[in-house]
């Protein structure tokens, strides 16, 4: 169920046991071809999917635009919140629900600069609030083995704005890709030693997307298609409601 549809009143009937899920974004650059909402428009997705699923075994937040995008500041358009300013929204979010009685929380990500700063909120939450439980997953990490199967432009070409973002940005919103642009991006591979989507990185070091890519893309579109995004949405959506009936519910 959607929680800002609620009227107060309704919402003091809803179980408090129900997960409540908060999605985790961000409103940055995606390269010449996807527009600064992908990594909200893609979470919203799935929000979405999950709500028709399951809209009475769930409490789906507002969401929160903006998330931990220091890295995408040299291309313009890109937002960001800092670390402290970020934990601080999620947190106090989050806490206003238990206020309320509620107990069961589950981050939904889709932004990689979210994931570290994620863990810690989880962490920071579950140490004060012992008696609730709380959860995080970024989209393509719970189906990865899955991902892999379908993947086609290969390790090193699911990174931002490649293979996969730009796949679900053609299911979900067609209109907004700016496909004129996709060829020229064609065989934007990176080292896959630093890890894409699909494959865990083989050890941590940071670098700016600047420092990796001129055009601020890091995979390959090219791959993209609509055929692709709409079998990593049911991937990914599967997986999903399989968590959260098997371990929240």
């Amino acid at each position: 169920m959607i929680w800002d549809h609620l009227t107060s009143e309704e919402t003091k009937k809803v179980n408090k046991t129900l997960p409540v899920v908060l999605l985790l974004c961000a409103t940055e650059q995606h390269g010449p071809h996807l527009p600064l909402s992908t990594d909200r428009l893609i979470g919203e997705h799935f929000l979405d999917e999950i709500n028709q699923l399951m809209e009475k075994e769930v409490i789906i937040l507002p969401i929160i635009p903006v998330g931990c995008s220091e890295h995408h500041m040299d291309f313009s358009g890109s937002l960001t919140f800092k670390h402290a300013t970020f934990k601080a929204l999620v947190k106090e979010m989050v806490e206003s629900m238990i206020v309320h009685g509620f107990n069961n929380f589950l981050l939904l990500n889709s932004h990689g600069g979210n994931q570290g700063i994620g863990q810690v909120i989880i962490e920071t939450l579950g140490n004060k609030y012992s008696d609730c439980k709380f959860s995080l997953i970024t989209w393509w990490k719970i189906a990865g083995d899955e991902l892999k199967k379908i993947n086609k432009s290969g390790s090193g070409g699911t990174g931002h704005a490649g293979e996969f973002e730009t796949s679900l940005m053609l299911h979900i919103a067609p209109e907004m890709v700016r496909e004129q642009s996709i060829k020229s991006l064609s065989n934007q591979q990176f080292d896959p030693l630093v890890g894409d989507m699909i494959n865990a990185p083989q050890f941590s070091y940071f670098q700016t997307i600047k420092q990796i890519s001129a055009n601020g893309v890091v995979g390959s579109p090219s791959f993209s298609s609509k055929e692709q995004g709409e079998k990593i949405s049911q991937i990914v959506t599967s997986k999903l409601v399989d968590l959260i009936k098997s371990y929240l519910l």
